[in-house]
């Protein structure tokens, strides 16, 4: 089943992420088979600063 890397702006919760994570997983599971077990998540949080739309970074903002 698959791998699923999440970019995401630093500051989320704990409690975001589980929900954000279940919600993930469940939709894969819904959509593509399988099991919850074989379904992997990864989150990689990101620093506003490390990130730029249309030449701006979003830590500008």
């Amino acid at each position: 089943m698959p791998t699923i890397n999440v970019q995401l702006f630093e500051g989320r919760t704990p409690e975001q992420k589980r929900a954000f994570v279940q919600a993930v997983t469940e939709a894969t599971v819904r959509t593509l088979g399988g099991s919850p077990e074989s379904v992997d998540i990864l989150i990689h949080e990101i620093k506003r600063e490390h990130w730029a739309t249309g030449g701006k970074l979003w830590s500008d903002e």
